[in-house]
């Protein structure tokens, strides 16, 4: 489109009009249309009615812009629409041209602009399907807040990158295309400023996307997956109070941190996030995010919370049981002793007359009928999980023990016990040449110092938890002698407990292999936490302040619904694949150019999406998503 100059005389007087013109093609050859009239426009300066056309051919084809409309620009457009329909214009589909026949020039056909489209396009489907252009837009963010944020979190979701990389990531991708928008202007500070504007938000948004997702995709409440993580900085972040040295989920003692704790549902959707300091201990968290998780899902009472034996506190089990919910921990592995002879009964041997009376008690106000295998120890085999079918299968026994007011579950994994004795070996037989190169040391007279000695056992101590207990070390100072002996009894009682672990709950309606089972859907947590530090990249953290931090914590949080989301709909369809396969498989999808040079002179381009491949034609099915990215359009253009 451009503007062309028209004048007309009446007498002496000499009117002048500036019209809207876009060039076509018809079967005659090349020709002007009129759009509309744009009336007198000396009073604006010549230099800016360029701009006038190109603002006014974007409002006029539905375009957005990140910069907005002039008033006057909006103006007109709606006053043309309302005069007549006639004057409206918009780019031609494909199917709604005519059928024009063209000549072209096959030798000098050429294709530009190809553009990444397929995750983009299901990244986009998933967003729209899961309403978060209406809960943004209810929490009162603007239309270009409402497009930023959707920007970066298809980021995260498809190639994740820093603020000041994110433009260029955008213009090697179709979401111009996708959003119709124009995102040629966009920049680092206007992703920094979106980021300022999110920040408060961050729960409304978690709250009206958790409620979406209930009725979505038909969801239970009744189990909540919590777990947490650690993410490190890459500097020092002095600006930021959180970001402490603590234990590092990433080997990054080096590094400060912050402490994410995250709690799942049964299906693996996100329920709530809080980011805690980063020397922040994984037991006073639990009140504090049962708070959250409150705020978020509203009543919680019935509920069952399963977290691991980190955070299995009597503190913490108090502040469950105290909002009326259910809890399934892990026992601390010390606590296994108290249960040896019991794990080492005889696998089919049944439960005492008493306890087992209790066990069918509680089965019957359960209402639901004992088997005889529930009775002593069962078999059950830990299937591979759905997003991971190539892992091999596992083989646990567990057993319903009572004990109190709880219900303990005595377990043992076949292969969890193989893996705790060749640990349990490895770090014996480091234990014991660091002791031997120590007493070396000792009487080749290089350390001599009892005190330094002593710290230098001392740090043995820390480095080989899992074994200095079962060794005796000592240091005797008149003969300056280091000696150490084997505690065998507590270590044959180790090797009794390899492999085994106990799990605890208050519920009484369930049989010890439904509790394993619930207690096993922890991984789900941990699934999450390795989503989001691997193909969404939400660590290392270069971030400083504290409202950047947790608001890109977010980003990668909302960025995870969008993943669990498409992933759970494969696994309705039986299809086992991870995000991660899905984008790699997509990214051969694109949005392209046609340029043809015509026999007229004239330029025809069409603008379209490539022709769907039949492995994006199958993952499209099974999303229930139209493989057709974008309507094509076409555009002529004279050289």
């Amino acid at each position: 489109m451009y503007i062309r100059k028209t004048t007309k005389k009446i007498g002496d007087k000499t009117y002048t009009n500036y019209l809207l013109v876009e060039s076509m093609m018809t079967p005659k050859g090349p020709r002007q249309k009129t759009v509309f009239s744009l009336g007198n426009l000396k009073p604006r300066p010549e230099s800016e009615w360029m701009r006038l056309a190109d603002q006014l051919k974007d409002a006029l084809t539905g375009q957005k812009r990140l910069d907005g409309f002039d008033r006057e620009v909006q103006q007109i457009v709606s006053s043309q629409q309302e005069t007549s329909d006639k004057h409206r214009k918009s780019p031609k589909t494909v199917e709604q041209a005519e059928q024009e026949l063209v000549s072209v020039y096959p030798d000098k056909i050429e294709i530009e602009r190809c553009r990444q489209a397929g995750p983009v396009h299901v990244g986009h489907e998933f967003w729209k399907r899961l309403g978060l252009d209406l809960i943004l837009e209810e929490s009162g963010f603007s239309n270009k807040t409402q497009l930023l944020t959707e920007v970066m979190t298809m980021n995260r979701l498809i190639a994740p990158s820093s603020e000041h990389a994110m433009p260029d990531w955008v213009q090697r991708t179709a979401l111009e295309d996708i959003l119709e928008t124009e995102l040629e202007s966009l920049n680092d500070e206007a992703l920094y400023r979106n980021m300022n504007e999110l920040y408060p938000a961050r729960a409304k948004i978690e709250k009206a996307l958790v409620e979406r997702e209930k009725s979505l995709f038909n969801l239970t409440e009744a189990i909540y997956l919590y777990d947490l993580t650690s993410s490190y900085f890459e500097g020092q972040a002095p600006a930021n109070p959180q970001a402490k040295r603590g234990y590092s989920r990433d080997s990054r003692p080096d590094c400060k941190q912050v402490v994410i704790g995250l709690v799942v549902g049964r299906e693996g959707f996100p329920k709530a996030h809080e980011i805690f300091d980063g020397n922040r201990a994984d037991q006073t968290t639990v009140g504090e995010m049962l708070d959250v998780l409150q705020g978020r899902v509203g009543k919680l009472s019935e509920g069952t919370v399963v977290i691991d034996r980190g955070m299995a506190s009597a503190k913490n089990i108090g502040q469950i049981k105290e909002r009326g919910m259910h809890y399934i921990i892990a026992g601390r592995h010390s606590e296994r002793s108290d249960w040896l002879e019991e794990m080492e009964s005889d696998l089919a041997a049944d439960l005492p007359a008493v306890a087992l009376a209790k066990v069918e008690a509680s089965a019957q106000a359960g209402g639901r009928s004992l088997t005889s295998a529930a009775k002593g120890w069962q078999e059950v085999i830990r299937q591979p999980s759905p997003t991971n079918p190539f892992q091999k299968k596992a083989r646990v026994y567990v057993k319903w023990c009572a004990d109190e007011d709880e219900t303990v579950v005595l377990c043992k994994s076949e292969g969890r016990r193989e893996k705790d004795r060749a640990i349990r070996d490895k770090q014996e037989k480091r234990l014991v040449e660091d002791l031997q190169k120590l007493r070396g040391r000792i009487e080749k007279g290089r350390l001599k110092n009892q005190k330094a000695i002593e710290q230098t056992i001392g740090r043995l101590r820390e480095r080989y938890p899992r074994v200095a207990r079962y060794y005796e070390i000592g240091y005797d100072a008149q003969e300056g002698r280091l000696c150490w002996e084997e505690k065998a009894e507590k270590k044959a009682m180790a090797g009794k407990l390899d492999g085994s672990y106990i799990l605890k709950t208050d519920r009484k309606d369930l049989s010890a292999d439904e509790i394993w089972r619930v207690y096993s859907l922890l991984t789900r947590a941990e699934k999450a936490f390795r989503d989001m530090k691997s193909p969404l990249a939400e660590r290392p953290i270069f971030h400083h302040l504290k409202h950047r931090v947790q608001t890109h914590i977010f980003l990668c949080v909302l960025a995870y619904h969008l993943l669990v989301a498409i992933e759970n709909t494969l696994l309705g369809k039986s299809i086992h694949s991870s995000w991660a396969t899905v984008r790699e498989a997509l990214e051969t999808h694109q949005v392209i150019t046609v340029v043809l040079p015509t026999a007229s002179g004239d330029i025809l381009k069409v603008r379209r999406g490539s022709k769907a491949e039949e492995k994006h034609l199958e993952l499209y099915r099974a999303l229930e998503i139209s493989s057709e990215i974008i309507k094509p359009t076409k555009t002529w253009v004279r050289p």
